[in-house]
């Protein structure tokens, strides 16, 4: 009962705590969105990443990086379910320092697949400088380090919520109220859900029609910050359906071992009853 009682006290410690949390800042929870990847059998949309892709190339590119992920990545199982071909062609796009060659000097080249995605600023303090002191975070990672929502029991259910974060973020823009917006910065924009406060320095991104997808879907801003979220939940975790049937098989040699063991044991103690 001791051990009941105190594991009960540190459940709601944590809860309030999760709590606290929240109501500590100033951010919005996220809005519920469905999508294809949740649930322990969900699997990534192959062309929602491919239009995700388009919205991050053509939109979030010009200012946020993508450190961890190399153009072969949308080729390989699992992810966007591009070809070798087409990841040569996208990689090809952009030039990447190289050498030195023969001369011994550095030079240009096209980049080819095993290439990262390329930087837009040679450093943090140009890219300071272009966004009026604000440095745009690498976006590789963004779903699993930006939650969503809060609450200890509500993240162990739900999931931290980082594509829905992504979403509500890029769609969430509005007039302040009446009582902030005397004090709003200069250069900033009113965004409940944005996760460091009310004022963020990167102006609403997306328009509608603002990319033209390949596939004829409608380039909406709500499909768009759809797309992209999607795509960066796999950037953060391309191995997701991987690891789901990693997980499925396990559960189910769990599930035999268990029975098995259930039925040694009712053999070799059946002499006993």
């Amino acid at each position: 009962m001791t051990l009941l009682k105190t594991l009960s006290i540190a459940l709601v410690g944590l809860g309030l705590l999760g709590g606290a949390a929240q109501a500590a800042g100033s951010q919005k929870p996220a809005r519920d969105v469905s999508f294809s990847f949740e649930g322990p059998f969900g699997t990534f949309d192959r062309a929602q990443l491919q239009r995700g892709y388009k919205v991050y190339k053509e939109v979030c590119a010009a200012c946020h990086s993508m450190h961890f992920v190399s153009f072969r990545n949308l080729s390989q199982p699992g992810g966007p379910g591009f070809t070798e071909e087409q990841v040569k062609v996208l990689a090809a796009e952009y030039t990447i320092q190289d050498g030195p060659g023969e001369d011994g000097e550095m030079f240009e080249r096209a980049r080819l697949p095993q290439d990262r995605f390329p930087d837009p600023f040679p450093n943090e303090q140009a890219a300071r400088v272009a966004n009026g002191g604000a440095y745009p975070p690498d976006l590789s990672l963004i779903t699993k380090s930006r939650p969503g929502w809060y609450g200890t029991f509500n993240q162990l259910f739900n999931g931290i919520g980082g594509p829905e974060y992504v979403y509500s973020l890029l769609t969430g823009y509005e007039e302040p109220p009446a009582e902030l917006a005397a004090e709003a910065p200069e250069g900033k924009s009113y965004n409940p859900y944005f996760a460091a406060g009310h004022w963020i320095g990167m102006p609403a991104p997306l328009t509608d029609d603002q990319v033209t997808y390949d596939d004829g879907t409608p380039a909406t801003v709500d499909q768009m910050a759809k797309d992209v979220a999607a795509f960066m939940a796999w950037t953060a975790e391309p191995k997701m359906e991987e690891r789901k049937r990693l997980g499925f098989m396990v559960m189910i040699y769990l599930a035999v071992l268990a029975l098995l063991l259930y039925l040694v044991k009712k053999r070799l103690w059946a002499k006993e009853h």
